[in-house]
């Protein structure tokens, strides 16, 4: 998983987010930052109970924090998301000497973006592509 400063990165590069359930997202500045929130429509816990550990199917959350603005969050987006985002400009993943590197053709021009997981290289030449989009929009 990508953590929240790279996402806010994206964010800020120009990464719009379209909430859909199982999307995590964090809550950044609001002694939140730690925490991973995921989209359901539903809340399931496991508790512990004298008979044993059971699976709780909760309508709702009994929690201080009723909502929050969309721009207030941060989303972080998954593996396949970020891969999805590439498009057609990704060719590969593979492993490299700085853990894994993704390689993506942007107007036949091959480019690869290293980093210690696979989040965080997609996130890379994500970047780098949004980035370019930004850069023809001057």
């Amino acid at each position: 998983m990508i953590g929240v400063q790279l996402a806010q990165q994206l964010r800020e590069a120009g990464l719009t987010w379209k909430p859909a359930l199982g999307d995590r997202f964090a809550i950044p500045d609001r002694d939140l930052d730690d925490e991973v929130f995921v989209l359901s429509n539903m809340t399931v816990e496991v508790y512990a109970m004298p008979e044993g550990r059971v699976i709780g199917f909760n309508g709702t959350t009994e929690w201080a924090l009723d909502d929050v603005e969309l721009d207030e969050t941060v989303w972080l987006p998954r593996e396949d998301q970020l891969r999805e985002l590439l498009g057609g400009t990704f060719r590969t993943l593979r492993r490299g000497p700085a853990g894994y590197e993704v390689t993506i053709d942007l107007l036949g021009e091959e480019r690869a973006f290293a980093d210690g997981t696979t989040e965080g290289a997609y996130a890379a030449a994500l970047l780098h592509l949004l980035a370019a989009a930004g850069a023809d929009e001057v």
